[in-house]
C-alpha cells in the first residue's frame, strides 16, 4: 500500500521534527524503511506482535525482542486493514507522540494515493509528466509528445533542466513559507515541467531557447536569498535525453559549493566540473601532498598571489607588501612544501589546492596536521 520510497520519506520526516530512528514495517514483520540504513530489510520481532495482536507495543527496555529496541510500535489501520507498523526509539512516554505524527502522516500519504490521475491538481500532473521523461524510457518519450503539448511544450526543441535547493537560515522566513514562494514563481516560468524531492531540491525543465529569459528570472529570484537557494542549470539535450540535462545541472549545483554565486549554468564551467567529482578521500590525499607544512597565512598570500594572476606588482599591491619581501615569502612556500609558485608545473598544483579548500569537506586532512596550530578553513 505504501512503497519503499514513500515509507522512507515518512521516516526522514518524523526525524527531523523530532530528532528520534524511525522504522516503517511491512505487514511481514519487515523493516522497509528506516532512518537507520543498516536496518532496512531486517526482521522486527515486535512490529510482527503488533501485526497479530493488532494494538500497539511499547517497549521499555531494549534486546527483549528480536530487532526490536526501547520505544513504541503502532499499527497503521486503513479501511479496516493494516497497512503498516510503525515503530520509533527512545522513552515510550517521550516519543508516544511521534509515532501517532507519523501515523498521521501515513494515512494522509494513503488517501492521497488514492485519488487517480484524473483528480490530480495541476502541479502533480507536472510533477507526474517530469518524473517520466526523466526516466531516460525513448519509448515512453515519444509516447508522452502529446501531453506536453497540453502544457504549450514543444517536445522538439532542446530541453534544459535546473534543480534549485534550498535550506533554512537564520533569517526570518521560514522552510515552508520558502517553499510557497518558490511554486509560486515556478508557475510564472513560460512553458515549464517541476518537481519537488523531499527534503530541499525543485527539478525543473524548460526549453533552452528560453535559457537567457529563465536565467535572469532566476537571478532576480534568488538575489534576495542569498543565505537560501542555489541553482545549477544543466546542458541543452532532446527529449530522450533529458537525463543527461539532469546529471551535468547536479555537476552546476555541486561546484556552488565552493562559489559564492548562487547560480552556476554547465555551459560556462570549466576546472570546476572536475572539481566538483573529486571525493573526500582523493581530495584530502591531495591537499596534504601539496599543502604541507603550509600555514594559513601561506595559503592566503596563495590565494591573492593566483587571484591577481601571478603578478608580484598586483599581489604586492594587493597585500601593502614590498616586493622583496612577497620573494622571501614566496620562497618560504617553496621550501616547506617543495611546490615552487613560480614555477608553472608546481604553480598549477598550488592552484588547484588552493581551489579544493574552498570545497568544504568534513576535515582538513586527517589525524596528522599539516603545519602546528594550523587551522584550514
Amino acid at each position: 500500500m505504501i512503497n519503499k520510497t514513500t515509507a522512507q520519506q515518512i521516516v526522514d520526516t518524523v526525524k527531523d521534527v523530532c530528532g528520534h530512528d524511525i522504522n516503517f514495517i511491512n505487514e511481514k514483520g519487515l523493516i522497509l524503511a528506516s532512518t537507520n540504513p543498516s536496518r532496512i530489510g531486517t526482521f522486527h520481532e515486535g512490529g510482527q506482535k503488533v501485526i497479530s495482536a493488532g494494538t500497539t507495543l511499547e517497549v521499555f527496555e531494549s534486546d527483549t525482542l528480536l530487532g526490536t529496541q526501547k520505544g513504541v510500535n503502532i499499527p497503521v489501520y486503513h479501511k479496516g486493514s493494516l497497512a503498516a507498523v510503525i515503530g520509533i526509539s527512545g522513552n515510550p512516554q517521550e516519543v508516544r507522540i511521534y509515532a501517532h505524527l507519523a501515523e498521521r502522516i501515513t494515512l494522509l500519504l494513503i488517501r492521497e494515493q488514492e485519488l487517480n490521475a484524473a483528480s490530480r491538481t495541476l502541479a502533480e500532473k507536472k510533477n507526474h509528466l517530469l518524473q517520466l521523461l526523466l526516466s531516460n524510457d525513448r519509448e515512453l518519450t515519444a509516447r508522452l509528445s502529446e501531453e506536453l503539448k497540453a502544457f504549450h511544450i514543444n517536445p522538439r526543441t532542446p530541453k534544459r533542466i535546473f534543480l534549485m535547493e534550498f535550506k533554512a537560515s537564520s533569517a526570518p522566513e521560514s522552510i515552508s513559507s520558502l517553499e510557497t514562494d518558490i511554486y509560486h514563481f515556478l508557475e510564472t516560468l513560460p512553458q515549464c515541467l517541476y518537481s519537488y524531492q523531499y527534503p530541499h531540491t525543485f527539478t525543473v525543465l524548460f526549453d533552452s531557447p528560453d535559457l537567457k529569459e529563465i536565467k535572469d528570472r532566476l537571478s532576480s529570484f534568488v538575489s534576495s536569498r542569498k543565505e537560501n537557494l542555489k541553482v545549477g542549470i544543466g546542458s541543452a539535450e532532446e527529449l530522450p535525453k533529458l537525463g543527461s540535462s539532469l546529471y551535468t545541472a547536479k555537476t552546476a549545483l555541486n561546484t556552488l559549493r565552493f562559489s559564492d554565486h548562487q547560480i552556476a549554468l554547465f555551459d560556462e564551467l570549466n576546472l570546476e566540473i572536475l572539481l566538483a567529482d573529486i571525493d573526500e578521500v582523493h581530495r584530502s590525499s591531495f591537499l596534504k601532498k601539496a599543502l604541507q607544512n603550509l600555514s594559513p597565512e601561506d595559503i592566503q598570500l596563495l590565494r591573492t598571489y593566483f587571484q591577481e594572476n601571478c603578478s608580484l606588482l598586483h599581489t604586492c599591491q594587493k597585500l601593502f607588501l614590498h616586493k622583496n619581501t612577497l620573494q622571501y615569502k614566496l620562497n618560504r612556500i617553496h621550501r616547506l612544501c617543495g611546490l615552487n609558485p613560480r614555477n608553472f608545473h608546481d604553480s598549477v598544483i598550488l592552484y588547484l589546492a588552493v581551489k579544493l579548500l574552498d570545497i568544504p569537506g568534513e576535515e582538513p586532512f586527517d589525524d596528522t596536521p599539516l603545519h602546528n596550530d594550523t587551522i584550514l578553513l
